[in-house]
């Protein structure tokens, strides 16, 4: 027997496939392969909810890197930690994530990196939007100041 969800507004298609025991893979609308793993002691690929966890944190990284560099911010190296805490009970959803963005770079405006992050929460972070009515998002950030290499004599 065959069950059909029709969709109801026009949209972008996934599609999972049963591989073996508890290991599936997917394919994002725009084709690419993505292997998936739900057995933790087998851990051969990333669970469903890690990749939320890696979602979130490539969409805001993404829109920082981006306002950053139209503001001209000198960044040689920019990493996003993204942390969550899961209910106890099953569905074992997140209720909070922590989003640590970490900058280095010569010179790097405070006020750039947090506007920055500002924006990428409530504007263009469609990520965190979905997430956000059941998901509290935490966000810090620190700025490392890239050493001056001072030519020898």
């Amino acid at each position: 027997m065959l069950f059909s969800c029709p969709m109801t507004a026009p949209g972008v298609k996934a599609t999972v496939k049963l591989v073996s025991d508890d290991l599936f893979l997917g394919i994002t609308p725009s084709g690419h392969a993505l292997p998936l793993d739900t057995d933790s002691e087998r851990s051969s690929a990333p669970s469903p909810v890690e990749l939320l966890l890696v979602a979130l944190g490539a969409c805001t990284a993404t829109d920082v890197a981006g306002i950053l560099a139209k503001k001209r911010q000198h960044v040689t190296s920019y990493v996003v930690e993204v942390t969550g805490t899961r209910r106890d009970e099953y569905p074992r959803s997140y209720t909070a994530m922590n989003v640590h963005h970490i900058v280095t770079g010569k010179s790097i405006s405070p006020t750039a990196v947090a506007h920055a992050i500002e924006l990428s929460e409530t504007k263009y972070c469609s990520v965190a939007a979905t997430l956000r009515p059941t998901v509290e998002i935490q966000t810090s950030f620190e700025i490392i100041e890239e050493p001056t290499h001072e030519p020898r004599e």
